[in-house]
């Protein structure tokens, strides 16, 4: 068993509506409380990361899994949105919808094509953090796909 650490640095400079940073391996930027939330909106937040997080993830495992595949990709992009719910003061993350776009080679058999059906969905179960927010966030898609 291999075990990968990853870290992460933080400072806060004192109430709710001040501005912090984060440092984690290339990733380095200031954070603070969204707007939404009556909060600044300076950089970025936990609302935006996870969405980063679970996103990021699932677009690297399907074009991981394309490439294993080899299957013929034309393009792959992504948009993802992050529902919040917002009861008696309480914000609960519940549900992420990815949106991948993803076209297959003009050359692309029927058969590539129904596997790349199968690998967007293996892609979500495959994903680490899928697999960390599972039981908590509901994960939905909403694909477009593609020959041509």
């Amino acid at each position: 068993m291999a075990i990968h650490e990853f870290t992460l640095e933080a400072t806060w400079p004192g109430g709710r509506n001040e501005v912090g940073e984060i440092k984690a391996g290339n990733l380095k930027t200031e954070i603070s409380i969204p707007p939404e939330m009556d909060g600044p909106g300076i950089g970025t937040n936990p609302d935006e990361m996870l969405l980063g997080a679970a996103a990021t993830c699932y677009l690297i495992t399907v074009a991981a899994m394309i490439e294993r595949a080899h299957l013929p990709l034309k393009h792959i992009s992504l948009s993802s949105v992050g529902e919040v719910d917002v009861t008696n003061g309480v914000f609960t993350y519940i549900k992420i919808t990815h949106k991948p776009v993803i076209k297959l080679q003009e050359n692309a058999t029927e058969k590539q094509f129904n596997q790349l059906e199968k690998i967007i969905y293996q892609a979500e179960s495959s994903c680490m953090i899928s697999r960390a927010i599972k039981g908590n966030v509901e994960i939905a898609l909403e694909e477009k796909l593609s020959i041509g």
